[in-house]
């Protein structure tokens, strides 16, 4: 049960957010009546200022009051257009993760606490932040190589980064727990899961050896492939909380006056760029997940650079071909087929029949055939498979989500380059390859593979799971015999327990009181 300090956050967060204008910009046509009256009310406590600024604005005011985990939650939410709406989502997209930077002399601290060395044996030089995020800053320094000095870029967590955000998680999931038991509707989403997602990404992201290993990993993965790739790691300088990589010189993709202008082919920039995160998405099933503008460059022999890899998503092969079937079903004009792929998959309930589904997929495809290919968006095209999904009580998958938000992202980009570049025709090459080698005889070939590797590993394990059978029959007929017992200690322990939970749950109610008072105190003014 969360302690009373949660409900204190809670109560803060929720206050900077009213005060800022952020719950009154919120639609709320949806929700119960006892919440539409708290909706109105919380109009009445915004800052006259705040009613002023459009809804992105008013976000980013209350996120930056409300630190660098909320940060986090937000560009987080701006990936699931599934569970805040896509134009909620659009403008937490729009949330600029630039916070103000912490002191050198911080950041020494943590490097030489995670590599075990002092600063003047790792770097011949090191300067100042150029950049701060919500979990990290970036330092621009320079090594001592074999072939000479080589500048370098070093990632440095934020100073107590870690405890903040596990102290505000614990906000986070109390108000998820809420959403479900107050707004049934809502549970189809899971915000707890969501919630527990937002946990392991961003602890992953914490932890910088694992960003380096990500960058490790999918350069091992593309070595072969033309136009794309990511920074090389200095496994040497990189620890728990710093990561030291290649310094990249080149061209942010979002200057397109300086990419013409240097002479660079934007139509092929547009299309290595598809076909390069295809070939991530279908073949290797590991993605960046953050491919932005702001986080690809153009280097001097017209490579694309990819930076920043603290936020990656991974497809097993059911995603993958689930992917890749909706793709080929929507081209053929197959819709029969569409549909019955999301029930084999398991996304949509047997109870629903798989004609009227299809019924449903067909409204969707019939209105994109006969256009002009370079108008046609597969990005676009997954947002509305996944609105139509809702309509059928499709469980939220966040691993698709996450690409189709990260596709929508991506095709972004190559539309800046080109506003009518052709999608299709540049993805056909790698989405064409991947379904004849996946979705052909040799699908038969492999998935034959894979039953064998399968049946052999089980084989393995039957010596084992005979014994823990036997064991838990023996423990079984114990219990039916004795009965389950509790020993005098346990007993004790357990009622010890539920007096501390119930002390704590009646010092948040009357902590939640003094909120209430506190806001209402605060109407006074206005």
């Amino acid at each position: 049960m969360p302690g009373p300090l949660t409900y204190l956050r809670l109560a803060r967060a929720g206050y900077i957010l009213v005060r800022e204008g952020v719950i009154s910009a919120l639609p709320a046509e949806e929700l119960p009546a006892h919440l539409q009256l708290a909706h109105r009310m919380a109009g009445l406590v915004a800052r006259r200022r705040a009613l002023n600024a459009d809804r992105s604005d008013r976000l980013a005011r209350a996120v930056a009051r409300l630190g660098p985990s909320w940060v986090k939650l937000g560009q987080f939410l701006a990936t699931r257009p599934d569970v805040v709406g896509a134009e909620i989502a659009d403008d937490l997209a729009a949330l600029q993760d630039r916070m103000t930077t912490f002191p050198q002399s911080q950041a020494v601290e943590e490097i030489e606490a995670s590599l075990g060395r002092p600063l003047q044996e790792l770097f011949a030089r090191f300067d100042p932040p150029i950049a701060a995020a919500s979990i990290a800053q970036v330092h621009p320094a320079e090594v001592i190589t074999p072939d000479g000095p080589e500048k370098v870029a070093v990632k440095v967590i934020r100073p107590g980064v870690r405890k903040r955000f596990r102290r505000d998680l614990e906000v986070f999931y109390l108000v998820a727990e809420w959403q479900e038991r107050l707004l049934p509707a809502s549970r189809r989403l899971r915000p707890v899961e969501v919630t527990r997602t937002l946990e392991q990404t961003t602890k992953i992201e914490m932890d910088l050896r694992l960003e380096a290993a990500a960058l490790s990993e999918m350069a091992e993965n593309i070595k072969a492939d033309p136009g794309f790739r990511v920074p090389r790691v200095d496994w040497e300088r990189t620890g728990r909380d710093c990561v030291t990589m290649e310094w990249i010189d080149g061209i942010k993709m979002s200057d397109i006056a300086a990419l013409r202008n240097a002479g660079f082919d934007l139509d092929a920039l547009a299309e290595t760029l598809i076909q390069s995160f295809l070939r991530h998405t279908l073949r290797d099933g590991f993605f960046h997940a953050d491919m932005h503008q702001g986080n690809l460059f153009v280097d001097a022999i017209g490579d694309i650079v990819a930076v920043d890899m603290g936020i990656v998503s991974r497809l097993g092969k059911k995603e993958r071909r689930f992917l890749a079937e909706i793709l080929y079903g929507f081209i053929s004009r197959d819709y029969r087929r569409v549909a019955d792929v999301h029930f084999e998959a398991g996304y949509v309930s047997a109870n629903y029949d798989p004609a009227s589904f299809a019924q449903a997929i067909r409204a969707i495809g019939e209105p994109i055939h006969g256009q002009p290919a370079e108008t046609i968006s597969m990005a676009r095209l997954l947002t509305l498979l996944f609105e139509v999904t809702e309509l059928f009580d499709m469980q939220t998958r966040p691993e698709l989500v996450m690409l189709q938000k990260t596709m929508v992202v991506v095709e972004g980009v190559a539309r800046t380059l080109n506003p009518r570049f052709n999608m299709w025709k540049a993805a056909e090459p790698v989405v064409g390859d991947w379904i004849r080698d996946n979705l052909g005889p040799k699908r038969l070939l492999v998935d034959v593979r894979d039953g064998m590797q399968a049946a052999l590993r089980l084989g393995e394990q039957l010596p084992d799971l005979a014994a823990r059978s036997e064991k838990l029959a023996h423990e079984m007929s114990a219990m039916a015999e004795n009965g389950l017992r509790f020993d005098r200690e346990t007993s004790e322990a357990i009622g010890r327990a539920e007096a501390r939970h119930t002390r704590s749950g009646r010092i948040a109610l009357w902590i939640i009181a003094a909120a209430v008072v506190w806001i209402a105190i605060s109407l006074h003014p206005f």
